[in-house]
């Protein structure tokens, strides 16, 4: 429960989830900088459009990025709407006919991945800026107690 008339959020979860974030974040960092390289979001996007299968390979970064995120809170399952979108963009494994249906076959994957990336690029941003979980929201600190099941 927020304390009435204080700024912080002190329920004993989001206070637990933010500790586990600043402990975490020399791993979080590492994991989005990986992410963010060349090879990552750059190489996604670009295999997208070059109607390339190396596509599929950026279903492993969502896969890890959705790991170290659930571990963030393990008791916790992350939010329904965020585990559909990833289970629709992974496990996918590149067929022949999958180039007559590339778009159908193929976003998901990278729609997975945005969304993992976002929820990464939000936990180290608060995990950074935060001291104490706020009462009064900013968006993407808002987003990550969605992602965990706390707003």
């Amino acid at each position: 429960m927020v304390t009435l008339g204080a700024q912080i959020d002190d329920r004993p979860e989001v206070r637990e989830l933010l500790v586990n974030i600043k402990a975490a974040l020399p791993e979080l960092e590492e994991l989005l900088a990986t992410c963010n390289g060349r090879w990552g979001y750059e190489d996604a996007v670009y295999r997208f459009y070059h109607q390339s299968w190396e596509v599929y390979e950026v279903q492993r970064a969502t896969a890890r990025v959705v790991s170290v995120l659930q571990s963030l809170a393990p008791e916790r399952e992350l939010n329904p709407w965020f585990r559909e979108i990833v289970a629709q963009g992974t496990g996918q494994k590149f067929e022949m006919e999958h180039n007559r249906r590339w778009l159908e076959v193929t976003r998901p994957i990278l729609e997975a991945f945005f969304h993992a990336r976002y929820f990464l690029e939000m936990v180290i941003r608060y995990g950074n800026e935060l001291e104490e979980p706020p009462a009064l929201l900013p968006s993407g600190w808002a987003s990550v107690l969605y992602l965990y099941g706390l707003r």
